[in-house]
């Protein structure tokens, strides 16, 4: 949370722009200052006069501001106001900010002045939800409100107690004593510290950490907020880069790029514009001859769908999300589709929206949008152009090729299949007893030969028949 000065005021957008240290000022809109904004005037006046008696459960609240007023009834040019950082800064725009202060722990988000207690809509029992609001009423400090988080379901009074933040708030109160100009006052707790606050639940088996520091630190953390799960913190000494050994480097290689592959061939194209993403749905001709075209169509949404709620939280995609899935005619199969995808979409903590598809097969999703998108570069140099052009990343090769012989062995049914690759990918494939070429042929059942190329470039391959012709995959 930072006390920053309030710059300029936009009478129009019925919003100010705010001096946050940042190269871009901060956007504050009239319905950010929270109702209480007027009690944290006063309160922060009381505190700058040199009022050394004035604290939290003896104060006064202010009366909410109007719903409908105007923020340069409530702010002047030059003020210095507390703030807090509510979303990150986006492409050319600043960060946006809020006056409604809160500070987020595991269980509880203590919001000062305010005395309203809420309890996650998540949380569905009736009988729980009184029972934490009771808990909460005794032990609330006054002229706190809280907010119960979900995961503080079933959880114990001890358990919510330590868990009120006041002391950080209090820190504030300190800090503002001694503001002059604008500055940080309180931070939150570093990255790692709020991802196991709000993501540490019962499917943890493991963590692994590669740094002694970091090993201390996060065990003591859990060790204070999940004794349990203490013993579940490792501390990785292997010679690898622990990413490449638990597989996570291939992973992001594979689902970051703008092709992202599911299975059976179906893939997905994802392009980012500065309005919005839009998604393409592809399912690669792979498709069982069994089934209509119609039912072929819903299998292939349907994995897709997964896929893409998957994707929206990996790469943290905010704003408007347009997904063109494969064209279904049947009114039962495109609601089929949505309530799969709000589904999945549920396990999603961001909020979001979804609309019902198209005749044309299009979803639109609005997802919160609180930071940039993450984006992975996953494109490597070509290894024939020098960088000239760009080709798939290398990690994922071998997995390529066994993909398309699986696709040849099994949907086509060819009994004999022949590689054509360059001389040394020949070799990786066929050295030893244990090659990987033999592996592939027990495992598959079926004649594969591998044909080293001196003409081809390092990544170019080709299959053929029994016959000597090409197959084009």
């Amino acid at each position: 949370m930072r006390s920053e000065t309030c710059i300029s005021d936009e009478s129009n957008l019925n919003a100010a722009f705010v001096d946050v240290g940042y190269e871009k000022e901060a956007f504050l809109h009239y319905l950010d200052l929270g109702p209480q904004f007027s009690s944290l005037l006063k309160f922060k006046k009381e505190l700058t006069s040199g009022n050394t008696e004035v604290t939290m459960d003896k104060f006064k609240l202010e009366p909410d501001i109007e719903k409908n007023g105007k923020i340069a009834d409530m702010l002047n040019v030059g003020d210095l106001i507390p703030v807090q950082i509510a979303k990150e800064p986006i492409s050319t725009k600043g960060p946006r900010i809020s006056s409604e202060i809160s500070f987020a722990g595991r269980y509880l988000v203590l919001v000062p002045f305010s005395n309203r207690i809420s309890v996650s809509q998540k949380i569905r029992s009736g009988e729980e939800r009184s029972r934490l609001k009771r808990l909460m009423q005794s032990i609330k400090p006054a002229n706190y409100g809280v907010i119960i988080r979900t995961v503080a379901e079933n959880k114990k009074v001890a358990d919510l107690d330590a868990d009120l933040k006041v002391d950080r708030w209090e820190r504030c109160m300190v800090e503002m004593t001694k503001m002059t100009t604008s500055g940080r006052m309180v931070s939150e707790q570093d990255q790692t510290t709020v991802m196991l606050r709000d993501l540490l639940n019962e499917s943890f088996n493991n963590i692994h950490v590669n740094d002694e520091t970091l090993y201390e630190d996060i065990k003591s953390y859990i060790q204070t907020i999940a004794p349990q799960k203490a013993e579940i913190v490792k501390l990785y000494k292997g010679k690898d880069p622990i990413f490449d050994n638990f597989g996570v480097s291939r992973q992001i290689k594979g689902l970051f790029g703008k092709t992202v592959t599911i299975r059976n061939g179906v893939y997905l194209i994802i392009e980012h514009t500065e309005a919005m993403h839009v998604i393409d749905v592809n399912s690669g001709h792979r498709v069982n001859k069994e089934n209509s075209q119609e039912e072929n169509a819903l299998i292939v949404n349907i994995e897709a769908a997964k896929e893409i709620a998957r994707q929206l939280r990996l790469r943290d995609m905010g704003g408007i999300i347009i997904v063109d899935f494969i064209d279904m005619h049947e009114a039962a199969h495109r609601k089929q589709l949505y309530d799969v995808l709000c589904q999945e979409m549920a396990l999603d903590r961001a909020k979001h929206t979804i609309l019902p598809a198209t005749k044309f097969g299009l979803i639109q999703i609005t997802r919160q949008r609180v930071r940039p998108a993450t984006e992975v570069q996953v494109q490597e140099k070509c290894p024939v152009c020098d960088g000239e052009g760009k080709i798939r990343p290398a990690i994922l090769y071998i997995d390529e090729i066994e993909n398309n012989l699986k696709y040849l062995f099994l949907d086509q049914n060819e009994n004999h299949v022949t590689l054509q690759v360059h001389p040394f990918i020949a070799a990786y494939l066929t050295i030893g007893w244990h090659s990987i070429r033999r592996q592939w042929m027990k495992k598959y059942g079926k004649k594969f030969q591998v044909q080293a190329m001196p003409e081809f470039h390092m990544l170019q391959y080709n299959f053929q028949n029994a016959h000597g012709e090409n197959i084009k995959i």
